[in-house]
């Protein structure tokens, strides 16, 4: 039986959903290299405002980008990254991909189970080739 994710593993997936769409990774990244207005955003990336405004909506929705308006003409408005969304994201990327997370186990169902065969203590591995290997003391 699965576990239910936790809260992080969903927040992660949510923010992974929001940057999967090469347009918004791609405006993220100009951000992340420093606060930009849309229409400097729409002259790199080669797209209509209205489909940048759009894909910053979506950024500042998901928490990973600030917008402000322009202190001396309110029309303008500037977004920057996040800092404290980005620093969360890289930490549980880096805890999610953590490469000692990855645990011996041996499959608890499939042709091998059905037969009747059962792991010896320090068995194990991860496929039927594996069904031999042990753990050295």
């Amino acid at each position: 039986m699965m576990d239910h994710p936790d809260q992080g593993t969903v927040r992660l997936a949510c923010l992974l959903k929001v940057l999967s769409d090469p347009t918004r990774l791609a405006i993220f990244d100009a951000l992340v290299q420093g606060v930009q207005c849309n229409c400097e955003l729409g002259e790199r990336l080669h797209l209509p405002m209205n489909l940048i405004s759009h894909h910053l909506k979506v950024l500042r929705q998901a928490g990973l980008i600030h917008a402000a308006r322009d202190p001396l003409d309110g029309r303008w408005v500037h977004y920057s990254v996040d800092e404290k969304a980005l620093a969360e994201l890289r930490a549980w990327l880096m805890a999610f991909l953590d490469p000692t997370r990855i645990k011996p186990r041996l499959p608890l169902s499939g042709p091998r189970i059905a037969a009747g065969w059962q792991p010896r203590a320090g068995q194990v591995g991860n496929s039927a080739a594996d069904a031999g290997a042990t753990v050295e003391a």
